[in-house]
């Protein structure tokens, strides 16, 4: 992979993902139910700290859904993560009962840690993540940390742009997704064109119904073939011969869907992150709060793995 301009490295955090696979991952090893659980803490701590001893990150930022279903992408297409919804009339995502108390925490940790933590107001991870890498990834090699395959519309070898995918290895034994696994794995050819044959495709966990009869190996094809969404949207709309049938039967068919869908794929590259400082700390923000959070939730060695990490005594 091509080396970017700059000689740092900036590790962006999709936390959700993160924290709910610590939940569902790490084992709940409370003796007694009335205690607060701790399982997603701890989890999340311990992938922190084994991120960075693994990739050796010189800045970070643990990117955070300040709202995890914004307006814009709901008024394109309504569908938009409906199904993730605690229930018809309440527009929160729903979140296992013992998973929710630990999010505060998650973010105290951070906090006392001194690891930056960025969000946006009405828009999610996806976009801080998407923000923060077109604003930074001139000057730095850029790894987005993340299960959802949403973010591989990001790279970018020639900025040095990688996203280590935790779904199936966990952290410990992740993908790291270049343009070479794109078009190893999804026969594109890189992050952009990735995101174009995920709009056709469609994507079910996301509530995107994609263009139907066009799975992801055709969407790939025609994405390769044509180069952009765009350029066969064009090609569709001028008559071009090679698109016939059944495909150009389902492709104008769905032209209302592809009139919005890429505004609800794409991540944004303009949020509004604050410019701060995200180099690495070389100490310990908040030592009060921490021996609090460690004491009273039992997540001592945790903290310990992740201040070795940072190579802070």
């Amino acid at each position: 992979m091509t080396s970017s301009a700059g000689t740092g490295r900036l590790m962006l955090l999709d936390s959700a993902s993160l924290y709910f696979r610590a939940f569902f991952g790490v084992p709940d090893q409370r003796s007694d139910p009335s205690e607060p659980p701790t399982n997603a803490i701890r989890g999340f701590l311990d992938m922190i700290a084994s991120l960075i001893t693994t990739h050796q990150p010189t800045h970070f930022v643990a990117c955070w859904d300040n709202d995890w279903r914004p307006q814009f992408r709901v008024d394109a297409i309504p569908t938009y993560k409906t199904h993730r919804l605690a229930d018809a009339t309440v527009v929160e995502e729903e979140v296992p009962d013992d998973l929710a108390p630990q999010v505060p925490v998650i973010r105290d940790a951070l906090a006392a840690l001194g690891l930056v933590r960025l969000g946006a107001d009405g828009f999610e991870a996806d976009d801080v993540i998407g923000t923060l890498t077109a604003r930074h990834k001139a000057a730095m090699a850029v790894d987005v940390v993340t299960g959802d395959r949403d973010l591989f519309q990001l790279v970018d070898d020639a900025a040095d742009v990688r996203v280590i995918y935790t779904a199936r290895g966990g952290v410990r034994d992740p993908d790291l997704v270049d343009q070479a696994f794109l078009q190893t794995k999804y026969a594109v050819a890189s992050g952009p064109a990735y995101a174009d044959m995920a709009v056709l495709r469609g994507d079910t966990s996301d509530g995107l119904p994609g263009v139907a009869g066009i799975g992801e190996k055709t969407a790939a094809k025609l994405i390769e073939k044509y180069g952009t969404l765009v350029a066969l949207r064009a090609a569709v709309d001028s008559g071009d011969p090679e698109i016939k049938g059944a495909q150009r039967t389902r492709l104008e068919a769905g032209a209302a869907y592809l009139d919005v869908a890429p505004k609800v794929v794409q991540v944004a590259p303009d949020a509004p992150v604050a410019e701060v400082d995200m180099t690495l700390p070389s100490e310990v923000a908040d030592p009060v709060l921490m021996s609090r959070i460690a004491s009273e939730f039992g997540v001592t060695s945790s903290f310990n793995r992740v201040l070795s990490a940072l190579r802070i005594e």
